[in-house]
């Protein structure tokens, strides 16, 4: 006994058999659209993580230039000030 092909189509048991080549046209399109977005979403799954590190280590890395041009113009204007006083 061969086993009939059926989708569920708008919370309706559809069998293939009974699809006209416009719904089937659709039917196929909609399969193929859910394997890429799955695919897709699967990389993004997968590249975030990285991605969340990178901008993290850009963060930090730009905190610690920052802190050390303040602290260079923080004593230069330190120096600046002592020579004034002299």
């Amino acid at each position: 006994m061969t086993e009939e092909i059926t989708h569920i189509i708008g919370g309706e048991k559809v069998l293939d058999k009974d699809l006209n080549n416009q719904q089937k046209f659709h039917k196929n399109h909609v399969t193929s659209l859910r394997a890429k977005l799955a695919k897709l979403q699967f990389e993004i799954d997968d590249l975030m993580p990285s991605l969340k590190y990178h901008e993290t280590a850009l963060i930090e890395e730009t905190k610690k230039e920052a802190k050390k041009l303040f602290e260079k113009k923080e004593l230069e204007a330190i120096e600046q000030e002592a020579m004034g006083e002299k």
